[in-house]
C-alpha cells in the first residue's frame, strides 16, 4: 500500500483534504495516492509537513 494513502488513514483525513493542503488537484494526489505517478521531492516535503510527519516516513524501502 502507498504510505501517502497509509498515513491519510491513520490520521482519518481524505486525498481531498490533503489536495487542498497543498494546492494540487484532487486526481493528482490520487495518482500520488495508487502510484500512478510520484511526487517531486519539493511536494513530498509539503506532503509530510501537512501530515505533521518525517518525510522518511513517505518513503518506502524497495528491498
Amino acid at each position: 500500500m502507498n504510505r501517502i494513502k497509509e498515513v491519510l488513514k491513520e490520521q482519518g483525513r481524505t486525498q481531498t483534504w490533503l489536495a487542498e493542503k497543498i494546492e494540487k488537484s484532487y486526481v493528482v494526489v490520487t495518482n500520488y495516492c495508487n502510484n500512478n505517478s510520484q511526487p517531486s521531492i519539493e511536494v513530498l516535503r509539503k506532503i509530510a509537513e501537512v501530515l505533521d510527519i518525517d518525510v522518511r516516513e513517505l518513503l518506502v524501502s524497495t528491498k
